[in-house]
């Protein structure tokens, strides 16, 4: 990454620091004796997806998870892109608008963000930041409740609340709901409650390496582990967290239980390297048995929420285009999305 980003005490910034120091040397010195994480991958990519897996891993272990958010945001680690955007907090909902300086789109964007449910820091103000510039539209990102401290329903129904705050401002056919990892999962749940309460759809879903099964599923889920950022276990964990007495169920709450016929039609992207891969291909691929309108790019050398690298990487950049064209074309020209053939490897 370009940049380093700091916040929260004095201690925890020299701790992860350290620890990033450390990752960097070790990383270096793998590199010098041809040890990579991937091959195609240089020193600079793995230090990052090292660093981000060891920050999660202290922050989900933490006894106080709101500590563990402290933890995780203190250091972040960004490109050197510079997004001309502008920020204001939205009036009578939690959340924030990212108003690009360049409007180009009359899309209004959704966005929820990542982070399994329990963790929204700066990282989640950056993502949105770089949406909102190369699709040049306007987004609204809400501040929905974390998990562990609130299970569901209540991230369903600050999802509700907040598709009402925006489609109360903008025509639902001008309305795109988009989300990475846990965000990606919270837009895939809110078109079946929308369609559950007889609302209208958004013109266009977007989900960014969505989380579309609570439970383990797919040999990418532990296998992918060493090449991604975001664990196998970490899923499971999150998944404990938003329903822990399972009241509810892995069913109710996967997207990939339920049919997405004549909802919006969804584009999804995935890294081949992610641990979430083959849940989203899975998903993918039981939705177009089933009729709905979905496309999914793949690209095999990224791992988890790899849009994030953004110049940083070839496929980050073909990534944010594609889906500044997928908006363009549901949008604009009203053209429907290629249909799915498999899988489409970028």
């Amino acid at each position: 990454m370009g940049k380093i980003v700091y916040s929260g005490s004095f201690q925890l910034r020299v701790r992860s620091l350290a620890k990033l120091s450390q990752i960097a040397i070790s990383t270096s010195v793998r590199h010098g004796f041809g040890r990579r994480m991937a091959k195609d991958w240089d020193a600079n990519m793995e230090t990052g997806i090292r660093f981000v897996r060891h920050q999660f891993t202290a922050a989900m272990r933490h006894p106080d998870i709101r500590e563990g958010r402290k933890l995780f945001d203190c250091v972040q680690l960004q490109t050197d892109d510079v997004y001309a955007v502008s920020e204001t907090d939205a009036e009578g909902v939690k959340g924030r608008w990212y108003d690009p300086n360049h409007r180009e789109s009359d899309a209004a964007l959704l966005y929820f963000h990542g982070g399994g449910y329990a963790f929204h820091g700066g990282v989640s103000g950056r993502f949105a930041q770089m949406l909102a510039h190369h699709t040049a539209a306007r987004l609204f990102a809400p501040d929905y409740r974390l998990t562990p401290e609130h299970p569901h329903p209540a991230q369903a129904e600050d999802a509700m609340a907040a598709w009402d705050y925006l489609s109360a401002q903008v025509p639902a056919e001008r309305i795109v709901v988009i989300g990475d990892s846990a965000g990606g999962h919270m837009a895939l749940m809110l078109l079946q409650a929308l369609k559950a309460q007889g609302k209208p759809q958004p013109a266009l879903c977007i989900g960014l390496c969505p989380w579309t099964d609570i439970g383990d599923r797919g040999a990418s889920l532990h296998e992918n582990n060493p090449t991604d950022l975001v664990q196998g276990w970490m899923a499971l964990q999150f998944g404990r967290w938003l329903d822990p007495d399972q009241a509810y169920g892995r069913g109710a709450l996967s997207p990939i239980s339920y049919d997405y016929s004549g909802l919006a039609p969804l584009y999804l992207q995935a890294g081949g390297r992610e641990v979430l891969r083959d849940m989203i291909i899975d998903f993918a691929r039981e939705q177009k048995a089933k009729a709905a309108e979905v496309r999914l790019d793949l690209w095999p050398d990224m791992p988890h929420d790899f849009q994030a690298y953004d110049s940083m990487t070839s496929s980050s950049q073909a990534a944010l285009m594609r889906i500044r064209q997928a908006i363009d074309s549901q949008l604009l020209e009203g053209a429907p999305l290629h249909g799915l053939q498999d899988v489409t490897v970028v």
